[in-house]
This record gives C-alpha cells, sequence and structure tokens, in this order.
C-alpha cells in the first residue's frame, strides 16, 4: 500500500511556508471530493503567490505526473508553519489573505483592496475559479480566439487541437492571466475547459489530486516573474537562432544545397541558418527515411564535405528529426536497459514505451559530422511528460558531446517549463492564407505570455492555397522579421527563398494530400517586387540585433517574452489591453503587422503614457511615439490611420526609447568592426541595457560578458553610458558610439572605455 509520501511525489513539495494542512470538516469529518478523502493544503509561494493543493488521503498508486514545475524555484523545500486554521477567519500569505471555506470547499485569495481569486472544488472534483471582467490571456499556443473569455477548449495537443489551417497546431498550457491583475496556473489535473460564463471550470477523468498556483499583482512584470519562479526561467539559445533561417523541401541533389547557400551569400541576403527536412515527409531529404540518421547519398554523398562547406559559408546547418510514439521517459544520463530496435518498427516509429538514454544515443554519428541544431518533428502523440521529457533531452543531449555550446531545437510540441530548455516552437502546417496570417498575430502574443518566448511560424504558410501570392508571402515576411524564430518553410518551397518569386518556378509542388492547396498562377512566379522587399527586412532584423539579443538577455533574466501583448506596458489602458492585433517587439517598439489583402492603410493604436510614468500635462499623459521609417511625432492614446505600400510595415517607437543598431551582417557573428549606433527618440527620460557576450557558450554566467547601461535624461537632452554591474568590457575595449536623437540629423560620437560617459 503506498504511504502518503509516495503519493505526493507527483506534486513535488511545497516550496516556502506551508500555511495550512486540513484534511477535516467542521464536525470533525473527513473532507471528501470525488468519493475520495482529501486533504487540502495552502502554501506561500512568495509575497505574491499561493499554492493551493488537493491531495487524496488514501491514494491508488501514485502516476507518471506531468511536472511542468520549475526544480531550481524553491519548490522543493517544505517548511510547516501551521497544521490547522481557525473555523473562521483568515490567514495572511505574503502581501495576500486567504480565506479556506469547507461546504463546499474553496479558497479565496484577497490583497488589501479586494478579492483576486476564488477557488471551489466541488464534490465531484470540478475546479471552479473567478474569471472576472477583463481580457483573459495566455492558455499556450493556438486554441479559440485572442480574449479566452467566451470559449469552452478541450485543450488537445498538436496539429489536431483546433483549426490546424488557421490558428496552427495546438499547445495547452494551463496558465491563464487575467489582466485585471491576476494569473492561475493549474499543474494538475490536465482537463478541459469552460470559459464561457462567470466562473470558469476545469473537467478532468483524473480529477485529483488538484495543484494550482494564484498569483496577484497589478504589476504584469510581477505576473510574468512568478509564473517563471513557478516553472523556470527561459534558457539563453545561440545568437545565430535569431538570425534568418531558411528551410528546404525535397532537394534535387548536392548541387540544389550548395545553390541556395552560394546565391544567399552573392545576393548579399542575411542567413544564419540552413535546414534540411528528412526523407519520408519528401521524396529527397538528408536522411534515408524519416526516424534513422543515415544520410541520403543521392543529396548529400559527402556529408562531411557539405557541412563543412557550408560552415566555411559562415551558416549553421539543422536537420530534421522523427520520434513517434505515446511515451519517451528518463533523461540522457540514464543506462539504456531496453533493446535496441532491430531496424523500423511499424510506421517508422520508435517503441511506445523508448527511454531518453536509449534513444539519444542514435544522434551522435550525425553530430560528430558537425550538424549545429535540430527539428524535432512530430510527436502530437506523446503524452504531456513526454513532451517535456524530449525537450529536455535536446537541450542536455547536446551538451553531452559540446559542454559549452548553447544547443538550438525547435519543437513541434511543447508543454508548461519547456522554456528552460532553451526550446523554439513554431506553430505547425498551417494553410497559407490570409486569415491564417491574421490569426497567427494573437496567437503569437499569447504564446508569448505562455511561457514559450522562442516561438514562430512557417513563413507563407506551409500549405499553398489559391491566395498564395507575392503579397500575402511579403507581408508574412514581414511579420515573420519580428517573430523570435524568423524561418520561411513551406511546400513549393522554392517560393520560400527571398528570390524565389522571380525563378519563373516554384520547386516540387507537393501538395496533392492536401485539401484546398493549390499553387500560384504563372503570372505571380514573375514577381519582381518580392525580393528587394525581403532584403529590407532581412537587412533590418540583422541591423537590431543589438536591440533584439537584448531583449532575449531580458527574457532569461524576467520572464518577459519578446514579442508582448500590450497589456504588459499598458495595463491601466483597457483599449490597448484588448488589441490582439499588434504586439510590443521587446518594450520600446510597436509593430502593427499588415494582414489584409490589398492594404492601402493600417489602423494602429497608439497606447497612452502608462499611469506610472506619466507626468502632469496632458501631453505627457496622453504619451508620444515616433514613425519607425519617417521619425514624426504622433500623440498617443488613440488609434491612428496610417498608410503603407506593399514595402511597409507600421511600426512605431515611443517616446524616451533608446534603441541601439548595428551593420548590416550576412550572418550574426560576421565580424563587426564598426560603431555602436544608437538611435533616441526623446519626449520623455528613458533606459536602455545592452547585453553582448560570445553569442555560442555558457561563458556569461561565468561573467564573461559586457553590459552598457544607457539613460537618457530627456530636459539635459543627455544620454549617458555606464558599464553594467556585473559585467566587463569585451573587445574592442575602446567602443565608438554614435549617437542621435530622432527626428535630427546631428550625430553624436563618443568613445566607451567602461567609464561613465556622457553624450553629447
Amino acid at each position: 500500500m503506498p504511504n502518503r509520501r509516495d503519493a505526493l511525489k507527483g506534486l513535488g513539495t511545497f516550496g516556502a511556508t506551508l500555511l495550512l494542512r486540513l484534511d477535516t470538516g467542521a464536525q470533525g469529518e473527513d473532507l471528501v471530493v470525488a468519493g475520495q478523502p482529501v486533504e487540502l493544503r495552502v502554501a506561500s509561494v512568495s509575497p505574491h503567490t499561493v499554492r493551493v493543493s488537493v491531495v487524496p488521503r488514501r491514494p491508488a498508486a501514485p502516476g507518471a505526473a506531468a511536472s511542468g514545475l520549475n526544480p531550481d524555484g524553491g519548490l522543493g523545500t517544505f517548511s510547516e508553519q501551521r497544521r490547522a486554521v481557525p473555523r473562521s477567519g483568515s490567514i495572511k500569505a505574503g502581501n495576500l489573505t486567504v480565506t479556506v471555506t469547507r461546504a463546499p470547499l474553496g479558497v479565496r485569495i484577497a490583497d488589501a483592496s479586494a478579492a483576486i481569486q476564488d477557488l471551489t472544488v466541488t464534490d465531484a472534483g470540478v475546479l471552479q475559479f473567478a474569471i472576472g471582467g477583463a481580457p483573459l490571456l495566455g492558455f499556450g499556443e493556438g486554441g479559440p480566439q485572442f480574449d479566452r473569455r467566451g470559449a469552452v477548449d478541450a485543450m488537445r495537443n498538436g496539429q489536431g487541437g483546433y483549426r490546424l489551417r488557421t490558428h496552427g497546431g495546438r499547445v495547452p498550457i494551463q496558465w491563464l492571466i487575467g489582466t485585471g491583475g491576476w494569473g492561475l496556473f493549474i499543474h494538475q489535473p490536465l482537463g478541459a475547459f469552460d470559459l464561457t460564463g462567470p466562473r470558469g471550470t476545469l473537467t478532468s477523468q483524473s480529477p485529483l489530486p488538484i495543484d494550482c498556483f494564484v498569483v496577484a499583482s497589478k504589476d504584469p512584470a510581477i505576473v510574468m516573474r512568478e509564473y517563471a519562479r513557478i516553472t523556470g526561467l527561459p534558457a539563453m539559445p545561440p545568437r545565430w537562432s535569431f538570425g534568418y533561417q531558411q528551410s528546404h523541401r525535397t532537394l534535387a541533389g548536392p548541387g540544389e544545397v550548395m545553390w541556395v547557400a552560394k546565391t544567399m551569400r552573392e545576393k548579399k541576403l542575411p542567413c544564419d541558418a540552413l535546414i534540411y527536412l528528412g526523407t519520408d515527409f519528401t521524396p529527397s531529404g538528408w536522411n534515408t527515411h524519416n526516424g534513422e540518421f543515415t544520410w541520403k547519398t543521392e543529396t548529400f554523398p559527402d556529408p562531411k564535405t557539405a557541412i563543412d562547406e557550408l560552415h566555411a559559408l559562415n551558416y549553421k546547418v539543422v536537420l530534421h528529426v522523427v520520434i513517434e510514439g505515446r511515451r519517451l521517459h528518463g533523461t540522457v544520463k540514464d543506462v539504456c536497459a531496453a533493446p535496441e530496435p532491430s531496424g523500423r518498427t511499424p510506421e517508422g516509429q520508435w517503441p511506445p514505451d523508448r527511454s531518453v538514454g536509449c534513444y539519444w544515443p542514435h544522434h551522435k554519428g550525425v553530430f560528430d559530422l558537425g550538424v549545429d541544431g535540430w527539428w524535432p518533428d512530430q510527436g502530437d502523440g506523446l503524452d504531456a511528460p513526454s513532451r517535456l521529457n524530449r525537450i529536455r533531452m535536446y537541450w542536455e543531449g547536446s551538451q553531452l558531446w559540446r559542454p559549452d555550446q548553447r544547443p538550438y531545437a525547435l519543437h513541434r510540441n511543447g508543454y508548461a517549463g519547456m522554456a528552460r530548455f532553451g526550446a523554439f516552437l513554431w506553430s505547425g502546417d498551417v494553410y497559407s492564407t490570409w486569415e491564417t496570417l491574421k490569426t497567427h498575430v494573437p496567437v503569437a502574443v499569447n504564446t508569448g505570455l505562455s511561457g514559450i518566448p522562442y516561438w514562430g511560424t512557417d513563413i507563407g504558410g506551409f500549405v499553398p492555397t489559391a491566395e498564395f501570392t507575392g503579397e500575402l508571402y511579403v507581408r508574412w515576411f514581414q511579420f515573420g522579421a519580428f517573430c523570435p524564430l524568423f524561418r520561411s518553410h513551406g511546400r513549393a518551397w522554392h517560393l520560400r527563398l527571398p528570390w524565389g518569386w522571380n525563378l519563373g518556378e516554384t520547386g516540387p509542388g507537393e501538395i496533392t494530400t492536401y485539401s484546398g492547396a493549390a499553387l500560384p498562377p504563372p503570372s505571380e512566379l514573375h514577381n519582381g517586387q518580392v525580393e528587394p522587399i525581403c532584403r529590407k527586412y532581412l537587412e533590418l532584423r540583422y541591423r537590431l540585433m543589438p536591440y533584439l539579443y537584448s531583449a532575449v538577455r531580458e527574457t532569461a533574466q524576467t520572464g518577459m517574452p519578446i514579442l508582448r501583448a500590450m497589456w504588459l506596458h499598458h495595463p491601466d489602458d483597457p483599449a490597448a489591453v484588448s488589441r490582439g492585433d499588434q504586439y510590443f517587439w521587446g518594450r520600446d517598439l510597436l509593430v502593427a503587422p499588415v494582414v489584409e489583402k490589398g492594404a492601402a492603410s493600417r489602423r494602429v493604436y497608439l497606447p497612452r503614457a502608462s499611469a506610472r510614468s506619466a507626468g502632469s500635462d496632458a501631453a505627457e499623459r496622453r504619451g508620444s511615439w515616433f514613425d519607425f521609417w519617417t521619425e514624426e511625432r504622433v500623440e498617443g492614446g488613440r488609434e491612428i490611420e496610417r498608410a503603407v505600400d506593399l514595402a511597409t510595415m507600421p511600426i512605431y517607437v515611443r517616446a524616451g526609447a533608446i534603441v541601439p543598431t548595428g551593420p548590416v551582417k550576412q550572418y550574426t557573428a560576421q565580424p563587426d568592426p564598426g560603431p555602436l549606433s544608437i538611435t533616441v527618440y526623446p519626449g520623455a527620460d528613458g533606459a536602455f541595457d545592452l547585453f553582448e557576450d560570445d553569442g555560442t557558450s555558457f561563458e556569461y554566467r561565468r561573467g564573461a560578458w559586457m553590459g552598457i547601461s544607457m539613460r537618457w535624461d530627456d530636459r539635459a537632452g543627455q544620454l549617458s553610458l555606464s558599464l553594467t554591474p556585473g559585467s566587463r568590457m569585451r573587445a574592442p575595449l575602446v567602443r565608438e558610439v554614435e549617437v542621435r536623437v530622432a527626428g535630427q540629423t546631428r550625430i553624436h560620437r563618443a568613445a566607451f572605455s567602461g567609464r561613465r560617459a556622457i553624450v553629447p
């Protein structure tokens, strides 16, 4: 008979102070949920977060828990303070007050001014919670509308989770953000949600145990930091993974591999990575079959030489790999006890109970040739622990063989906690339609809010349709340039090359198995507009790399996503909070993708100044913004109509922003002898913390990084530069800096050597 300690293994142990353990009602009778006697536990995780668990007192044998919890977040300790609570009254938990009721079993969490969340567990084990009157965000990748209120969601993982054509794959994360000032992470059980009424419900076939965390704060930064405390801070991937990644499908042979690589460099179209699909999903990929690690000689007759040649052209090489089944258990350090498979199993699947310790070693022969990253596909049928195990495998397994190189892996599936393994996610096999592009903007926002900061989509959509034209591709490319993952992929793959729309052909069509698929008309295959516009946004992405990479560092330190909901910086502006069709790129750039066919203008909402930063006069309360392209100053707190041509996606910069940029590079590690350019957008005081390291290793964890703290004094018209505490100068030890104020042509130059400098 399992004891209670065993039964709690799936939950983990409590992270700070256990305030309450309760297992009887007011008359001394057992607390009963779903026909089982239970114990209620309430623990204070931090001043802003309370953990509530309902645990069977006489459980069945414990099963495998889908643990997305952060093992380093202080959740592994147990300090008991109280064992009981008065039959009436409340207990304090950090900044919060917790009140427990027994009939029905419930927990109310309040701050000094109001109730924040009200949890109820019905006799049948259904968990109920308050929804509130403000937009409800998060909930993972895909699924119904931007504001999750009003939806019934089965939370089904994978490509079949919810409207794949337009919404993409579903990665359900049971993390809900009430933009009125709370967050709710339900670690267990996994189930279906009904958010159509004033109270939400979670129903599960296995209702016990219940384990959830309630975060209470009006500050979005605290809400996101608390979620990172629970599930883990994101790890930093290599810098090259934020450059452009060019994906390939059916390969005509080694000549085509080098044609793409050399043409990118000859045309001076920036690119960091080349990705090769596996055979079976396409007639001719990098390997013999999906699930196998032997090279297809028709395309890579000498793989080591091919990889060396691509490395000589300063590309990273990423390979597509497939694993099926429903379970993947263990870690890369486990001894392989299972028998090795004798060839392929039915339908190309690995045995359903395969261990990580058995599977990972199959990668080594390919890895030893110099492959730089992985694209793990499939796995929709993997349960939640297996998805996390696979993600962990590619992060930790790669470090077994290259211990001081940050790994890269692009995943099709995920789970809570995946960011702590530096995992990228893409939105799946979507269709090339305008509706898909439009839908993916709010999908991107909610994915970032759900602890999945490294996200992107197949630029142009995976399955071509009659709507797939040069115009749609350009608009999608512009959006992709402002997604963390900047990658073009899809069928008719020559049209995914920046110059592919002027070749006169599509490459292999590969569309016959898809309903509604179609190739563009011949007239679209001589479109000379696409390449120069793609170049414009490729170059912009690389020029903004100092800004972007610093945002990646902030993500790793705070849990704030790179692609950010308007709510994160303007929680007191209801019009901003409710907008899912635009977003922030880092803190200061507002991006409004154009998602309508033939658009001549784009409506953009410019938020008013935050209440915490606004001054006393009307202009300061409205806030000011600058058009990124023209540097025209525009007042905020209103919606504007921005004229657009095909080459223009509206981007606005908030007053007070400090935006560092570099030169156009052909790859992120290209040597850069030129000065650091800084543009200051006046109208408010501002700050920016630049982060720089070698971009590939873990040396930054040991202090090998440089930070430059930039502060703009708007009244004085001065920018101060200082070395961030804890960092040190990197070569060159004297940095040339060029500073320009937006709207002005004069450039101020200075040399920064680590001592505080003021410009001008």
